[in-house]
């Protein structure tokens, strides 16, 4: 009789628990999706491309009208209190002349690697001394842009929970130090929400979605190491789903977003000494597309690019089909 029990018990388990996997892997369906992209001027110089050129040419050419955009450090402050704001200024300013909006990332850790983007008076500065220097960068951010209309939301680090590449680059976390960047972007600025971003396949997503107002995740789907050369994430868009239904469920509803929808190639070396065949190995129109697809069934309404520098870089190399499938899919949006 016992045996019978526990079997039943069992199977009560096994039903139980496939159900809440069905149940949490349900969103409702979006019935159109908004795309943006992520521009670092930085990486477009890095490709040898006049980055003024590209932002036009994505604003104008690709109609881009939604932008996440980055205050990186060794950019508006090269030398110690001696800010320049010229470069943002100017990225701000196309924004809001074509009416699109923008998510500004503050802090040491933001998008494009390295992780963590410190400029070389500060880099051996001790951490409590490098805190006061990024609480004076953040604050004259904050206070130089948060009158601007086209600020949508903070997002304060990015991935700061991610550690895999965030130890060896910017050593480990400080959640407090965190925490207080979070209070001192509210504290400037209570009119807006504070964006926190994890990693879509590495990252656990508790922790970023309980810190912020907003959530963010990256989608990677194509990758390579130096062990197993290349390889190409299994995960389903229910996984990513599954997911926000339990975060949303302890910590409430929040706005949640694909941050970082990659559609370029995932290298450790710079793309300029990189050969093209290398490249397309990793990153092809046709993996574009899947990945397009495969987010489209996350449940996620609005997805920013990843790699907009990458597509122009190749379209003055002579590919275009990047740019060209992404000039269609936003004006299809």
């Amino acid at each position: 009789m016992k045996k019978y029990v526990l079997k039943g018990l069992i199977v009560a388990l096994v039903i139980i628990a496939a159900l809440s996997v069905y149940l949490l892997s349900k969103r409702p369906p979006v019935s159109a999706i908004t795309y943006g992209v992520t521009f670092s001027a930085p990486y477009a110089r890095e490709l040898g491309l006049h980055w003024k050129e590209v932002y036009r040419a994505m604003l104008d050419d690709m109609g881009v009208r939604h932008l996440r955009l980055a205050a990186y450090w060794p950019v508006i402050e090269p030398s110690k209190d001696k800010f320049n704001f010229e470069e943002l200024d100017f990225q701000i300013a196309e924004a809001e002349k074509r009416g699109a909006d923008v998510v500004l990332a503050v802090g040491r850790r933001l998008p494009r690697w390295p992780e963590c983007h410190v400029p070389g008076w500060a880099a051996a500065l001790p951490w409590d001394e490098q805190k006061k220097e990024i609480r004076e960068l953040i604050t004259a951010t904050v206070v130089r842009y948060k009158d601007r209309e086209s600020i949508t939301l903070w997002q304060v680090e990015n991935e700061p929970y991610l550690l895999v590449y965030g130890d060896e680059q910017c050593g480990a976390l400080d959640e407090e130090f965190l925490i207080e960047e979070i209070a001192l972007v509210k504290e400037l600025d209570p009119s807006r929400q504070i964006l926190v971003t994890d990693s879509g396949n590495l990252g656990l997503w508790h922790q970023a979605y309980r810190a912020g107002d907003a959530f963010g995740t990256s989608l990677y789907m194509y990758f390579w190491n130096q062990r197993v050369g290349p390889f190409k994430s299994k995960l389903p868009p229910a996984f990513y789903r599954i997911k926000y239904n339990l975060v949303r469920f302890i910590y409430g509803d929040k706005p949640a977003y694909i941050i970082e929808l990659s559609a370029e190639p995932w290298l450790v070396e710079p793309i300029v000494e990189t050969p093209l065949e290398t490249q397309f190995e990793r990153m092809d129109v046709e993996k574009f597309k899947e990945i397009i697809s495969r987010a489209s069934q996350t449940g996620f309404d609005r997805q920013y690019l990843w790699g907009v520098e990458w597509w122009y870089w190749l379209k003055e190399n002579g590919t275009p089909s990047f740019w060209e499938y992404a000039e269609e899919l936003f004006e299809e949006r």
